[in-house]
């Protein structure tokens, strides 16, 4: 065999590589993004960056998590208006939502030992005073 043969064989093996790669990437299934509305989510980052400093600058934390009893403990104001999100990156159907109303000074409680086990993320938006907070949480369950 002479250097013609040698070269255009390695030229059907990558082609033939690479249509292979194209036709399994488009045969994948269940690529999705990370939420529906991502664009829309995106473009209002900056305020969502301003959230997050907000609750950094608490001398509190807000969300703790008890591993041993699987309870998530929020520590809220009196009159606090707060939601919830409960998000599984692996899976958008197990997401969950919550939204509730802090009614006494003690800190709150939500069990989630009903959770799939594995990686969450808690997400909990909040507006004490007049200003919106967020904070995330992330756990292994």
């Amino acid at each position: 065999m002479n250097w013609g043969h040698g070269i255009v064989l390695a030229i059907i093996g990558f082609v033939v590589v690479i249509m292979t790669m194209v036709v399994i990437s488009v045969r994948m299934t269940g690529i999705e993004l990370v939420t529906e509305d991502y664009y829309e989510k995106e473009i209002d980052y900056q305020s969502q960056i301003d959230r997050e400093t907000s609750a950094n600058r608490l001398d509190r934390e807000v969300i703790s998590f008890n591993a041993q009893e699987k309870v998530l403990l929020f520590d809220l104001p009196k009159g606090t208006n707060a939601q919830l999100e409960l998000f599984r990156p692996s899976d958008e159907t197990l997401d969950q939502k919550l939204d509730f109303s802090v009614s006494s000074e003690q800190k709150m409680s939500v069990p989630i030992d009903q959770l799939k086990p594995g990686y969450w993320r808690v997400q909990l938006h909040w507006v004490e005073d007049g200003k919106e907070f967020y904070e995330e949480k992330k756990i292994n369950l």
